[in-house]
């Protein structure tokens, strides 16, 4: 018995050595990583982007993401930029970005369609000027994605999107082909302004921004997703998530000069982050 007890001293004694450099090895890619994303986020060429960080809080979402440099991301609908401007930089030569954005043709009516047709072109038009360097850019209506491209994705990001998808009819297309891209271990982070528990349904269908965090959740997992991880990065306990104006009644908006709305700041935002199944 005391025989073996020394042999298991020894064989642990032996492998202590590895195991504590594996943890270094690990440490010190993070370090890295986290070096990257923050020279990243305070990058002057961000301009005025940073003065939302507060309330949007870059470094510490993409890190709950895990989004690391040298992946190939989609960013969903990315709009006028703000997260390209940190993701190209951060992702560098090696990784590859991607913007995506809604097929016009699975969406309900004419406004929807015409507003998601012309969205390639405008980011198209807009990212020469902004003068970043670090991974290919690209940007795709989801219907145009090329065959090689499917499977190729380590994250699919959406930030504050789901209502619109929600509201517009694409939200089954647009999870389905999002599925497609990601790797087998591929993962899709949402923000997403957050509606109360105790919501109405009426108040929840996408036309006032906010949704219920169970609703989403119910939805994504329903598209072949499971859920891995859920963060209060993004939330603001302040806001009551009940504005008749909806959520445009937030900064930056601002949409009718409430003065609450104004002192409340941005909106309650659920950050969640699913696993491809």
């Amino acid at each position: 018995m005391r025989l073996a007890l020394l042999a298991a001293a020894a064989t642990l004694a032996l492998a202590t050595p590895a195991l504590a450099d594996d943890h270094r090895g690990v440490t010190a890619e993070r370090h890295d990583h986290h070096g990257a994303l923050k020279a990243a986020v305070a990058s002057d060429a961000r301009g005025e982007d940073s003065a939302r960080d507060a309330w949007r809080h870059p470094f510490e979402t993409l890190d709950f993401f895990q989004v690391k440099p040298g992946m190939t991301v989609v960013d969903y609908m990315p709009a006028g930029g703000w997260y390209t401007r940190i993701l190209v930089p951060y992702l560098g030569s090696e990784g590859r970005y991607i913007g995506l954005t809604p097929d016009p043709a699975a969406a309900d009516g004419e406004r929807f369609a015409t507003y998601f047709g012309g969205l390639p072109g405008k980011f198209e038009e807009a990212s020469p000027g902004w003068n970043l360097t670090g991974a290919p850019t690209s940007i795709y209506g989801s219907q145009d994605v090329p065959e090689a491209m499917q499977g190729s994705v380590d994250r699919a990001l959406i930030f504050r999107e789901m209502h619109n998808l929600l509201r517009s009819g694409v939200l089954y297309t647009e999870l389905t082909r999002i599925r497609s891209m990601l790797k087998d271990d591929g993962m899709l982070g949402i923000v997403q302004h957050r509606a109360k528990d105790d919501a109405p349904g009426d108040y929840t269908l996408g036309t006032n921004g906010y949704l219920r965090e169970e609703d989403v959740i119910a939805l994504v997992e329903a598209h072949g997703f499971e859920l891995v991880g859920m963060s209060d990065i993004n939330a603001n306990p302040a806001d009551p998530a009940s504005w008749e104006g909806g959520v445009w009644t937030l900064p930056p908006s601002n949409s009718g000069d409430v003065p609450e709305a104004a002192a409340t700041g941005e909106s309650d935002r659920m950050t969640l982050l699913f696993r491809k199944r």
